[in-house]
């Protein structure tokens, strides 16, 4: 009888979940709320509510499926399945996902944070194919990280290796929710990048998006900063360069440190593509070591939204798998 896996990527506004093949061909593909001011053990409902839709909608059985993979953001411990801290879901600390999922399924659930199975996703069906050394940054509200090196995703003695976005950038800078101030996710994400373009709009620069937003600040979106970039505001075109910039400095540490292959830039903002990206490779071709430079490629994610139900069910396939070659010995 045939396996299928089931990958979920549980977001702050939606659960996304898949059920793939044993070649991670989608079966079934759905999104729903997530609900998440209603508590945690609702949270946990509507994921296994969506386990039954992918299952209804492919024709699947659940005894037909041989494991599952969660990506849950915020801090956890993978081996033992517990969830510590998710900073956009109220009351959701020392949540133990596994054992709370245990008495509804015979088949065995992995969990990992959403950064890393993004990775997962772009590593063995994206962008990243074929490379054992590459770095991938998820730009949205924050700024997130996985890396692969050596042909192994890095954990860290907290499984919390790779945060990139909290590298300080600015001694006094913005305060940031990890406790420190100046942090690279607090310049370089969404959220970021507005934030300096109401700064000089505070200023007194001006931007044809305040005929857009009706002078409401608060309207102001990166969507809005790349269109007005597509126009020709220099307000939007100085951000985006800024942001890009820094975020060049940043990864120039990076690429100095760890000599990657390949950098590729994820998540909702990367959808500014070259407008971004442009000043990102000038800024580490002239800052990071040259020969390190010339040999790592920074390229945008190919996968999109699909990046994290894919690579949750990949990384729970190979969970699989070496849990079976270690009973076998």
């Amino acid at each position: 009888m045939d396996k299928y896996i089931v990958g979920i990527d549980l977001g702050g506004t939606n659960i996304k979940a898949g059920l793939f093949d044993e070649h991670f061909t989608a079966l079934e593909e759905l999104s729903i709320p997530t609900e998440a001011q209603k508590g945690p053990a609702h949270v946990l409902e509507r994921i296994r509510l969506a386990v039954t839709q992918l299952c209804a909608g492919s024709g699947i059985y659940e005894s037909q499926i041989a494991c599952m993979g969660m990506g849950i953001p915020g801090l956890l411990d993978p081996e033992e399945g517990l969830s510590v801290f998710s900073p956009n879901f109220p009351g959701w600390e020392q949540v133990h996902v596994v054992n709370e999922m245990k008495p509804y399924y015979d088949f065995e659930v992995y969990i990992d944070n959403d950064v890393r199975v993004n990775l997962y996703g772009e590593w063995h069906h994206g962008a990243g194919q074929g490379h054992k050394h590459l770095i991938l940054l998820t730009l949205g509200t924050g700024l997130g990280s996985g890396m692969v090196h050596d042909g192994k995703v890095l954990y860290g003695t907290t499984f919390s290796a790779g945060e990139i976005g909290h590298m300080n950038m600015y001694r006094q800078g913005r305060p940031c929710r990890c406790g420190s101030s100046g942090c690279l996710g607090r310049y370089v994400s969404a959220v970021g990048m507005v934030n300096t373009f109401k700064e000089k709009l505070e200023a007194g620069r001006v931007s044809l998006i305040q005929t857009w937003t009706k002078q409401t600040q608060k309207q102001i979106t990166a969507q809005m900063i790349s269109e007005a970039y597509d126009l020709g505001d220099p307000l939007a075109i100085e951000v985006m360069h800024e942001t890009g910039e820094l975020l060049g400095y940043g990864l120039a540490n990076v690429i100095n440190l760890l000599n990657p292959e390949l950098v590729i830039i994820g998540g909702g903002m990367a959808a500014a593509g070259d407008r971004l990206l442009n000043s990102v490779r000038d800024t580490v071709n002239a800052h990071a070591l040259k020969l390190s430079a010339s040999r790592c490629r920074i390229v945008q994610a190919e996968l999109g939204s699909r990046a994290g139900t894919l690579g949750a069910a990949v990384y729970a396939y190979q969970k699989q798998k070496h849990v079976q070659l270690d009973h076998s010995n």
